[in-house]
């Protein structure tokens, strides 16, 4: 019992010291001026590479939520309703699996014409990941006669890391790159009951690369 109750002590004590804390850090390079009317909109493309990794939709989601939400939102197009409108460009066998091969695909036949045929004028191929780089403590969970509980503490740290690629689907050209990485420790304290502490960096990723999408694609410089 008293193991217990040390370990108790120590989680009460530092519990008011932890937080879910994030940092983060967005870059932008721009190779040419954007705009966008209020009738045009934009797709979000997330990587897919059918043997490999790929891009989670929740994340494009999140990207899509905020950029069509706010004071000021931007006409979205669902990447499923534009990869069927595109079809059959973006069939699992011919669908382009990089920045690179999205840029061959725009000079295939007919693919011009049929992105202006929806109007979508700029796509963002979002690719990157969240990947936990370090983790520890210890945590125990114990039942007896006289009750039970969990005590100890853990940690887990998690790096986000996404780029988006910008095209202008008007003119076929890169418009720029914008990057985003957020890096995060997460706890989980045994206090009797298991208690989380997130520190949730591919949110703060998601709504820094979002925020910095929309200024880009508004702005004129």
């Amino acid at each position: 019992m008293v193991p217990l109750m040390r370990n108790l002590l120590i989680a009460l004590v530092l519990l008011p010291l932890l937080s879910g804390c994030v940092s983060s850090r967005i870059e932008q390079s721009r190779d040419s001026s954007t705009g966008i009317e209020s009738d045009e909109a934009i797709v979000l493309l997330g990587r897919a590479s059918y043997n490999d990794k790929q891009t989670e939709e929740s994340f494009t989601e999140c990207i899509a939520d905020v950029l069509g939400g706010g004071d000021n939102p931007i006409r979205m197009i669902g990447q499923n309703q534009f990869r069927d409108d595109l079809y059959p460009w973006f069939e699992p066998r011919t669908a382009p699996t990089s920045a690179d091969e999205l840029g061959r695909l725009f000079t295939e036949p007919g693919v011009k014409e049929r992105i202006a045929s929806v109007n979508v004028r700029y796509l963002a191929w979002i690719d990157g990941d969240t990947v936990t780089i370090d983790k520890g403590g210890s945590m125990s969970c114990t039942i007896s006669t006289f009750g039970g509980g969990c005590f100890g503490m853990s940690y887990w740290e998690e790096d986000a890391s996404y780029e988006a690629a910008i095209w202008d689907l008007k003119t076929m050209t890169s418009t720029g790159q914008i990057s985003a990485d957020a890096n995060g420790t997460s706890y989980l304290a045994g206090l009797i009951i298991p208690i989380p502490i997130l520190a949730r960096p591919e949110n703060a990723a998601c709504k820094g690369l979002a925020n910095q999408l929309r200024e880009f694609i508004v702005g004129e410089t």
